[in-house]
């Protein structure tokens, strides 16, 4: 079963993952902090954590557009990157209240509307709808280091 194969997989993956990271994140801030040995794991980790949470923004915007999420529930979902951990909550409620679903809508739907088109030929191609999902991660975090790391 391939990562694209549903939402719910593509979703529960990068939500976890980016619980993980956070973890990762957090042992090396408090290596760096606490028990000040080294900044190694917050230059290593922190960069880590910044791409799976760029990818887990995309991947709430994917499933807002393809699933029919309302804009509080893609608020929610772009919010609960935040605070640490707080991806697989939230992950769990999607999945419960039917937020995920287990086909891709726009891989059969006639997509509608400037959002749906975009969408629909990236999902029915997934091979290069992962390839444009990979370069839109590599380009965003090009663009956060240039703005800098977060204060």
């Amino acid at each position: 079963m391939s990562l694209l194969s549903s939402p719910t997989r593509l979703y529960r993956v990068v939500a976890r993952a980016e619980a993980v990271t956070w973890a990762l994140l957090l042992t090396g801030m408090f290596l760096k902090y606490v028990t000040k040995t080294t900044e190694l794991g917050v230059q290593v980790f922190g960069m880590v954590h910044g791409v799976v949470f760029i990818a887990y923004c995309l991947t709430t915007v994917l499933l807002f557009v393809d699933q029919r999420w309302s804009a509080g529930r893609l608020a929610l979902g772009l919010l609960a990157a935040i605070p640490p951990f707080a991806t697989i909550p939230f992950e769990r409620y999607a999945e419960r209240a039917g937020l995920l679903g287990e086909e891709w809508r726009l891989r059969t739907e006639s997509p509608a509307g400037l959002l749906e088109k975009p969408t629909a030929w990236l999902l029915r191609r997934p091979l290069q709808g992962l390839v444009i999902g990979l370069l839109a991660v590599a380009g965003l975090t090009g663009v956060a280091l240039v703005v800098g790391p977060p204060v």
